[in-house]
């Protein structure tokens, strides 16, 4: 990629980086090469798990846009997809191979914060820009700062909506609506509710099991308990689970194909057949569906998972951090900042179907998921990964979602994550 590219042709070398990215799976995939013209250049690279070519294809802007104003610094983007990345991204930062510029969860950042391995970002010109619920998420006490989000990402239920009508049904507004219905398609051999083997029913478990302490705004002496050790995870975590595996036991899940369904992939190939009203994954595929031209009209709604009404759970998502044992560590901060000006977080989030961190941002404009901004302007939303929570929850609550769909019984699994819960990493 040189300096001075054209919009059209930062276009194709996007496309020429997604098939990189689609084929070689494992292998390095930088957004683009070339030749090393400067010998004053510094080169670094940037590791992350957004692989599909429309994430691609704004990541590889945004870099063109970078080096243009920094051409001393060039970056190469390489990405793997789902937790292969993570494992991958342990696996490099163990050995001492990370890379400059990496992507993180909660989880992954509890491990390399408690390693040293995170350079702080608190000096960074665009941090005064976040939301300050935001703020309360990135900030440690000290004031360090040791990653960014560059959108808020929401989860919902994806409704088929021509379904809905055909078989005279409403789109759910609460628990008793939504076993209604999904009752109704039961009994018509009609698996109501496509779900994943990550995110669906773990997303579901945590709404709904901490949604009590964020309504009252009592979330943050709950995650002090349960970081001291005072309470158990499944003291708040049961009632979601308990949800989850009804569903389950019911057949509005079907458990055997949800456990070999991979998150917004497999799933919404799956959706994309008309075949089932609802759909458990995140919002941020919803540009993905919409793209894919279905030949039905869909929304995306809170999930309707309470007696009194519907919730939202969100994260401060895709996660930049820079890894402290760089040789560049001055150039990747700039190549984050850069990254998270106003301008390149908007871009992103519309990419992603997802919401702004920033102040005054405004989420996408993607008309199917209009119906959560009220929802989330209410405020009646959970985050799936808080920070105060010093446990790895994205983890644990995956595995619990997956001996659930195995069979196993729930009192064993949530005993199994109490267990883990204390052992930690």
């Amino acid at each position: 990629m040189l300096k001075g590219k054209s919009k059209t042709g930062r276009m194709c070398a996007a496309a020429l980086a997604a098939i990189l990215v689609l084929t070689g799976c494992g292998h390095k995939n930088p957004v683009v090469n070339y030749p090393e013209s400067n010998k004053n250049i510094t080169s670094i690279t940037f590791f992350g798990n957004k692989y599909e070519p429309e994430n691609v294809a704004v990541i590889e802007d945004i870099i063109s846009d970078f080096m243009e104003e920094n051409p001393d610094i060039r970056v190469s983007y390489e990405s793997l997809k789902g937790n292969e990345y993570f494992e991958a991204l342990d696996k490099r930062m163990a050995a001492g191979r990370g890379d400059d510029v990496f992507m993180v969860n909660h989880d992954i950042t509890l491990k390399l914060m408690g390693e040293g391995m995170l350079a702080d970002l608190s000096g960074m010109k665009t941090i005064p820009a976040y939301m300050d619920s935001i703020l309360s998420q990135i900030e440690e006490s000290d004031g360090s700062i040791y990653w960014v989000p560059t959108t808020v990402s929401v989860f919902g239920l994806y409704c088929n909506l021509d379904l809905l009508k055909e078989h005279g049904q409403e789109v759910p507004q609460n628990l008793d609506q939504w076993e209604s219905v999904c009752g109704y398609f039961k009994e018509q051999g009609i698996v109501p509710i496509i779900a994943n083997n990550d995110i669906s029913l773990k997303t579901l478990a945590i709404g709904t099991g901490f949604f009590p302490a964020y309504r009252d705004q009592l979330q943050r002496d709950a995650f002090e308990r349960l970081n001291g050790g005072s309470e158990k995870l499944s003291q708040y975590l049961r009632p979601g689970f308990e949800v989850a595996k009804e569903l389950i036991d019911r057949g509005y899940i079907d458990a055997d194909k949800a456990l070999n369904t991979n998150k917004t992939s497999d799933d919404l190939n799956e959706f994309m057949d008309g075949g089932s009203p609802f759909m458990l994954t995140g919002a941020w595929a919803a540009g993905r569906v919409a793209g894919m031209q279905p030949d039905f009209a869909f929304e995306v709604v809170p999930y309707p998972a309470l007696k009194d009404g519907s919730y939202l759970v969100i994260n401060a998502d895709t996660r930049l951090s820079v890894n402290a044992g760089s040789e560049h560590t001055d150039a990747a901060v700039r190549f984050v900042e850069f990254f998270t000006q106003r301008e390149n977080i908007q871009k992103f989030a519309d990419e992603q179907s997802s919401f702004s961190p920033l102040n005054g941002g405004t989420p996408s404009a993607l008309k199917e998921i209009r119906p959560l901004i009220p929802c989330y302007e209410a405020g009646r939303t959970v985050i799936g990964t808080d920070s105060l929570l010093d446990l790895p929850i994205w983890n644990l609550t995956a595995e619990v979602s997956k001996r659930l769909l195995s069979g196993e019984q729930l009192e064993t699994a949530l005993a199994w994550m109490d267990e883990q819960s204390v052992k930690g990493w």
